[in-house]
């Protein structure tokens, strides 16, 4: 089975994640190029008991356009996002992908937000889905 170790810029708080992803993404919306300073979100969802959190960490909670509410848990040394949830997708941890010291991660599967791309020469090969999720 693959471990794989998602962990903040100073290395304080970690997620260790078994398993493969049950989804891989970018997201697009306004709220995540924020979140990642960069044109568009790359995250990875598991199922929460194949995920270990190590670490202390702070957290920021956002109210989605829809209502839902996204809870991020960040580094409260270097501010590193390393993994959030959702309350509309119970029992999935997602984690930023970039937080993985991998140099390989399977490819995104799912676009959202695709039509708010910052940058149009940002082509995502994953079908365009209209909703944050």
């Amino acid at each position: 089975m693959v471990t794989r170790r998602a962990e903040c810029s100073c290395g304080q708080l970690s997620a260790i994640c078994s398993g493969e992803p049950v989804r891989v993404s970018v997201c697009h919306c306004l709220a995540c190029k924020r979140r990642t300073g960069s044109a568009f979100s790359f995250n990875a969802r598991f199922p929460e008991d194949k995920v270990s959190i190590e670490g202390r960490s702070a957290e920021f909670i956002r109210i989605g356009e829809e209502g839902g509410r996204v809870t991020y848990s960040f580094c409260p040394d270097c501010g590193t996002s390393v993994h959030y949830r959702i309350d509309t997708q119970p029992g999935l941890i997602a984690i930023p992908v970039g937080a993985f010291a991998v140099p390989s991660f399977p490819q995104p599967f799912q676009s959202f937000y695709h039509d708010s791309r910052r940058c149009q020469w940002v082509e995502v090969r994953a079908e365009p889905l209209a909703t944050f999720g």
